[in-house]
């Protein structure tokens, strides 16, 4: 296709208030048969789709209209399709012209045809092409603002009629125009500002040789009465098929309806001076939550979001002490208490791990080694959640469950892959979140397992080198691992290892990590959790449960 068009004969203005940029077409389109077509834009190609051909036509034109706006003038544009190429003007107003003769299609579909000589001061022969084609373009063309046309009304339907007389439909015109074909003149009975964009095939018939006065044809059907076309420019004809679109839209349903409806109102504050405000008045001042409580009912709607089925977060780093097994507690304890249950803290090493001992005892001391071994129990699609409390050890008010790994030093048990993926199927019948602490083996078939079924991956690191090497080596094994994806969603967690941090460091780690995971998450220092022994939610720090509460709810947003 070429991107030469001819220049505008000297019979065409151009639109009122704009200029017309030079002759060599900067914008080339083409229609492909597949409802697809691409368009090149100062040598970008973009593709367009549409559910038919002229939906296709109408993104063209659509894309064209919003370059010359931006443009502030007319551009000019080369269309291709099957029927031949259209060099056409399009106006930042949405008007559209013919820049040039039409070059007929190339491959003509044999049919019957109408020769249509054309009127210029060099004649060419004509070139007959197939009378019942559409002419799709063409119908988009309307006349300089210079200009007036006639549209065809009550005549016979067997008198042909120029093809710009019947397809050209003007913004506006200042009088009722009259038009002149084959020597007989006619008045339209609409007025022409109203006149539709038409374009029909009509059976063969000869046809002499017709005036053209605004622009040069080689070859085109002609058309004895109105069609809709697939182009609407004007904007009468625009609003017409604006109403119609909304017309066969599908009505709303009750889902609609539901969505529809406003976000909940803030509530009063509740903390901070203005909730004690509030309070000390017995609600005669009511004032609004402060930021700090605003962002808190932000993280808890967060992590009491729906779910999409259960939910796996595993949580990772290859070296020992970097509060992986506090994260893991924490991270289902927040999950816990906010969405009322449901949560299991399982822990994955594929051996002896120290969740069992972090977590709250139960009265018996069995493990996901014995649950395994027992896990036909289970097959049946009649247990429940209380089956598993001999497994399984409540947490209490934290509302959540906690799976320990073999406790036992002597013994020979042990999680593989296959174990894991068992265990994980049966376990996901009974909870909605399943947070996994892992080993420090990355080798270990269990956790590769474990990072396999993950939803969300979350890297835990104490501000300290040798974590936060550790942390940055799993990050490059999981990206060789083929894990890069989840490794982009994933969130990092970032633990004050004692009341004041090394602000160098934690800035290297936040720069590092904040690169390769999704986000980055600091919690504090918090005396209680130094001893090791079994995890009380209440004896936390307000600041620390803060903290862990927008852990989760950025955790939560990755489910």
């Amino acid at each position: 296709m070429s991107r030469n068009v001819p220049a505008l004969p000297d019979t065409v203005a151009p639109e009122a208030g704009f200029t017309v940029p030079d002759t060599t077409a900067d914008i080339v389109a083409e229609v492909q048969t597949d409802t697809t077509g691409e368009v090149t834009i100062n040598g970008a190609t973009r593709t367009v789709t549409g559910s038919d051909e002229a939906g296709v036509r109408e993104e063209i034109i659509g894309l064209v209209v919003e370059t010359a706006r931006t443009r502030g003038q007319s551009v000019l544009l080369q269309v291709s399709d099957e029927q031949g190429d259209w060099p056409l003007t399009v106006h930042p107003n949405g008007r559209v012209e013919s820049a040039g003769p039409v070059v007929v299609g190339r491959h003509p579909k044999p049919a019957h045809t109408v020769p249509l000589p054309v009127q210029n001061s060099s004649p060419r022969p004509a070139v007959p092409i197939e009378a019942d084609a559409r002419t799709p373009f063409a119908a988009l063309l309307q006349p300089p603002a210079t200009e007036t046309a006639a549209a065809a009304a009550d005549e016979p339907d067997d008198e042909p009629v120029s093809l710009f007389e019947s397809l050209l439909a003007p913004l506006a015109v200042a009088a009722e125009p009259r038009a002149s074909v084959g020597g007989a003149e006619r008045t339209p009975s609409l007025p022409v500002a109203s006149a539709p964009v038409i374009s029909m095939p009509v059976a063969s018939v000869p046809v002499a040789s017709v005036p053209v006065t605004s622009v040069p044809v080689t070859s085109v059907p002609v058309t004895s009465r109105p069609a809709t076309s697939p182009f609407v420019t004007s904007p009468a004809a625009a609003a017409a098929a604006a109403t119609a679109a909304t017309s066969t839209t599908v009505p709303p349903n009750l889902a609609d309806f539901l969505s529809s409806r406003p976000p909940a109102p803030t509530g009063p504050a509740e903390h901070g001076w203005q909730g004690a405000m509030r309070r000390l008045t017995g609600g005669l001042v009511s004032l609004a939550p402060s930021p700090t409580e605003q962002m808190q009912r932000s993280a808890i709607s967060a992590v009491q979001r729906s779910l999409n089925g259960p939910r796996t977060i595993v949580v990772l780093n290859p070296k020992g002490g970097a509060h992986k097994t506090t994260a893991t507690l924490l991270i289902a304890a927040t999950f816990g208490i906010y969405r009322g249950g449901y949560t299991l803290a399982w822990d994955n090493n594929e051996t002896m791990g120290t969740l069992g001992v972090r977590a709250q005892a139960a009265r018996h001391t069995n493990t996901a080694v014995d649950l395994l071994r027992d896990l036909d129990r289970f097959g049946d699609a009649r247990s429940r959640v209380g089956d598993l409390d001999n497994y399984v050890r409540s947490q209490g008010d934290a509302q959540f469950d906690a799976l320990a790994s073999d406790l036992d030093p002597a013994g020979a048990a042990s999680i593989d892959d296959v174990a894991f993926r068992k265990l994980h199927t049966t376990l996901s019948r009974f909870y909605r979140v399943l947070v996994i602490d892992t080993g420090n083996n990355m080798r270990a078939s269990n956790w590769e397992a474990a990072v396999e079924t993950a939803d969300q991956l979350v890297i835990v690191s104490t501000i300290r080198e040798d974590t936060g090497y550790g942390a940055a080596s799993l990050l490059d094994g999981l990206r060789q691992k083929g894990h890069a994806d989840k490794v982009a969603q994933a969130v990092t967690v970032l633990a004050s290892p004692s009341k004041t941090a090394d602000e160098q460091l934690s800035a290297r780690l936040h720069d590092h990590f904040r690169q390769l995971t999704r986000t980055v998450v600091d919690v504090p220092y918090d005396a209680s959790l130094v001893g090791g022994g079994p995890l009380n939610v209440d004896a936390l720090a307000p600041r620390t449960r803060s903290a862990w509460l927008q852990a989760t709810a950025a955790i939560a947003e990755g489910l």
